[in-house]
């Protein structure tokens, strides 16, 4: 992911979720925070999905992750976890978490599928609605 995508993960946020993130705190991500990495998939040259992750020492945490609603259900979400979890392990990581919305179905379907596991909730989390969140981890193989 560069400044240049920006634009078109800005326009997938606004088709995706409630609670958005906005160009700068991509530019964040992207320009200052060095704990970040942010990466686009493409397909026929169009970013249809993205994903964002912390890798912080042994610790690893996705920070943010769509797909084009065009596009859903053929695996690209997964696709981009599998990445995640592998470049997490090759950095040395021994745990991912995410938080995912009580209400988000598919994700939690996905994110079970890939052995991630319920580890608390969060009250009012997204600020939208107060939704709560599960905080969802998965211990990485490989390591310790």
């Amino acid at each position: 992911m560069d400044i240049n995508d920006l634009e078109r993960i800005v326009e997938l946020e606004h088709i995706l979720f409630t609670s958005t993130w906005d160009v700068s705190d991509f530019m964040y991500e992207i320009l200052e925070n060095q704990f970040s990495y942010n990466f686009v998939l493409e397909v026929d040259e169009q970013i249809v999905g993205y994903v964002g992750v912390w890798i912080m020492y042994e610790q690893s945490q996705i920070t943010t992750v769509g797909i084009d609603p065009d596009y859903q259900g053929q695996g690209y979400g997964r696709l981009l976890m599998e990445e995640m979890l592998a470049l997490a392990v090759s950095q040395g990581c021994e745990v991912m978490s995410l938080e995912v919305r009580v209400s988000n179905h598919k994700a939690i379907s996905l994110y079970k599928g890939l052995g991630f596991e319920n580890q608390a909730i969060r009250k009012n989390y997204y600020q939208d609605n107060h939704e709560d969140a599960y905080l969802m981890v998965k211990r990485l193989e490989g390591q310790e």
